[in-house]
């Protein structure tokens, strides 16, 4: 009987134990996250959760900007965050001010400029820096995005190619929304944007990606915030997100597998 008991004690002892690991494991995860990795995080995050039990609550916004749901705005704020993905030298900003965890970086994937048409128009020639200058020369309206893609192409793509008097005035930065969308409306002929941006919209045929030598190649990275409340975690989920296991995601949606050192 006292062995008996004895078992009971013990087999409870184990369940207990068991609940409690099972507990300490499980997590809900607060996640922000910035457009162009937000893709590839859709198909990532739920296998992800599925293979830990770990929920994950994830808040969308640009990795800068004014707008309130701006990453950098919502930290400052004090919104929860476990883990922030955005574009790399706005989250070393966030590095430098005290709020990510220095050390917690870890590179997630690079992120190139693309072209869209209006689905039915004709597809351009934009192998070359010559081609891709004839199409925005003969092009009667021009589209491009407030994110980083966009500043370079206003600042420096049309200076590279000598034709920013001819183009400015009939060319336009489309403020929070997808570029894409107002091609897909006819409100522009062209548009340009990060490629895992310009993918997931309805309406358009995507063109290609702008010549190589006038690229502008954005780094996505992710940070562990100060003050993260499962650090742990968070560091698990940036991990996979950077594995080899989740590589054919990440380039289904557009952007490219970080190069080996």
């Amino acid at each position: 009987m006292m062995k008996n008991r004895l078992l009971k004690l013990c087999a409870a002892a184990l369940a207990a134990t068991m609940v409690t690991t099972v507990n300490v494991q499980a997590a809900d995860l607060h996640v922000m996250s910035s457009g162009g990795f937000t893709a590839a995080y859709k198909l990532l995050g739920p296998k992800f959760a599925s293979q830990t039990g770990n929920e994950l609550e994830t808040a969308l916004g640009p990795s800068m900007g004014k707008s309130p749901e701006a990453i950098p705005n919502r930290l400052t704020r004090g919104e929860p965050a476990d883990a922030v993905i955005m574009v790399g030298y706005a989250l070393d900003d966030l590095i430098r001010q005290g709020k990510v965890i220095p050390g917690s970086r870890v590179e997630l994937a690079d992120s190139r400029i693309g072209m869209v048409v209006r689905e039915g128009a004709a597809k351009p020639d934009i192998n070359s820096a010559e081609d891709l200058k004839h199409v925005l020369l003969h092009a009667k309206s021009i589209a491009y995005s407030d994110s980083a893609s966009g500043v370079y192409i206003e600042r420096e793509l049309f200076k590279k190619l000598g034709i920013e008097e001819q183009v400015r005035p009939k060319a336009k930065m489309i403020q929070r929304i997808p570029v894409a969308s107002v091609v897909a409306n006819g409100e522009y002929e062209i548009g340009f944007q990060q490629v895992s941006e310009l993918l997931p919209i309805q309406g358009v045929t995507f063109v290609g990606k702008i010549p190589e030598s006038l690229q502008s190649v954005t780094r996505f990275a992710a940070g562990i915030p100060v003050g993260a409340l499962h650090a742990g975690e968070a560091k698990a989920l940036l991990e996979y997100l950077a594995s080899p296991e989740a590589q054919a995601d990440v380039k289904s949606t557009g952007l490219d597998s970080v190069p080996a050192n």
